[in-house]
């Protein structure tokens, strides 16, 4: 079996697992670093190996664009192209669709659209969208879907998922990469009666694993708790969860707490890159004035190599001077924090003590939207 779970927490559905992919075997609950345009940005593949990775993102629609998939298929795949041994699930290009969508005319074959790149008119369905990803060999591929906006109407939360569930069936159906699994995506905006007669579909379905789309569009964080509330309950146990898009580690603690496996999210990176560090007690805006002359490690006891080499005081310096070497060293301590946590997480779950980690991480971290773009 591709996917078996270790332990279970008895006060929650938060679970321990393995999932068994082409390219190793990842431990779950696991959060997985976005590498959109077949690199996660700033990072090099033995650093991400270094700080635990097992599992990364790829993107179907960029990679597509750029190099394109004859490039891809003369490299031997993505995994050959970017130098990356271990495992990477690609996302089906519907979110940037989506997020484009100003570009693009819907039909119930697929999208007509124009590259955010040049203009160029290009279509994209589930057929091609699975043929893209069978070129690119990832180890999970997800179905094309219509990632519902945020707020919708019932009656248009209902169309869209009516076409996303018309599109997994097609997907279902599509040739796979030798090993590749897929994935169905949950959608139905924040209507518990269309949740529901998703995860019913796909499971019908039988899809390798299931994911939460339609989150972190823009809703309130309320909002994304109910749809955890309602779906997790119904969602096969012997398959793994992913909720994508998601997101702080408050977020990525909820998630885990409703038997959530996977999670994606750009804000390690990004916040990052713009001079924010994540520690145990929220955010450090390292740019700012107070940590000129501090001399102490972005978190104490952090074992990355940002937090084992160098001072708030000084990263703060290459930051305020724009050298790259401030948003490699935080996109590094950030990226080691989300996946420490999920370690943490791990371990607690392992040791029966999961319950008051739990808790400490949500009274640490407030209540926040969550909005996630792709990088």
């Amino acid at each position: 079996m591709a996917f078996c779970i270790k332990c279970r927490d008895p006060h929650s559905r938060a679970r321990r697992g393995e999932l068994t992919t082409a390219h190793g075997t990842v431990q779950t609950p696991v959060f997985m670093p976005v590498g959109t345009q077949a690199t996660v940005k700033a990072m090099a593949p033995n650093e991400l190996r270094d700080m635990g990775a097992e599992i990364i993102l790829g993107n179907t629609y960029h990679l597509n664009l750029r190099p394109g998939m004859d490039i891809m298929r003369a490299a031997g795949g993505l995994h050959r192209f970017m130098a990356w041994e271990r495992a990477i699930l690609t996302d089906s290009g519907g979110f940037q669709v989506f997020s484009l969508s100003k570009l693009g005319k819907k039909t119930t074959e697929g999208v007509h659209f124009q590259s955010h790149i040049d203009g160029t008119r290009l279509f994209m369905g589930p057929v091609e969208s699975m043929a893209i990803q069978r070129d690119l060999g990832s180890d999970i591929a997800m179905v094309f879907d219509d990632c519902t906006a945020w707020p919708a109407t019932w009656d248009e939360a209902q169309r869209s998922l009516d076409l996303t569930l018309r599109w997994a069936a097609i997907c279902r159906e599509q040739p796979r990469a030798p090993g590749q699994q897929v994935f169905g995506i949950v959608q139905g905006s924040v209507f518990p009666d269309l949740r529901e007669k998703a995860v019913k579909a796909l499971c019908e379905l039988d899809f390798d694993g299931i994911a939460l789309g339609g989150v972190s569009v823009g809703e309130p964080e309320a909002e994304m708790v109910k749809v955890l509330h309602t779906c997790a309950p119904l969602l096969p146990e012997d398959k793994p969860h992913y909720l994508m898009g998601v997101g702080t580690p408050r977020q990525l603690i909820i998630g885990v707490m409703n038997g959530i496996d996977m999670f994606d999210c750009v804000l390690p990176t990004r916040m990052g890159r713009n001079g924010s560090a994540y520690v145990p007690t929220g955010t450090l805006p390292i740019k700012a004035a107070v940590y000129k002359e501090d001399f102490t490690p972005i978190q104490d006891g952090c074992g990355c190599y940002a937090c084992r080499h160098f001072t708030r005081a000084y990263i703060r310096h290459l930051l305020n001077t724009n050298e790259i070497l401030g948003a490699r060293l935080m996109t590094t301590h950030n990226l080691f924090f989300f996946l420490d946590l999920m370690r943490q997480a791990r371990e607690h779950l392992e040791k029966g003590d999961f319950q008051p980690f739990a808790e400490e991480i949500l009274r640490l971290y407030p209540e926040a939207m969550g909005k996630d773009d792709e990088e």
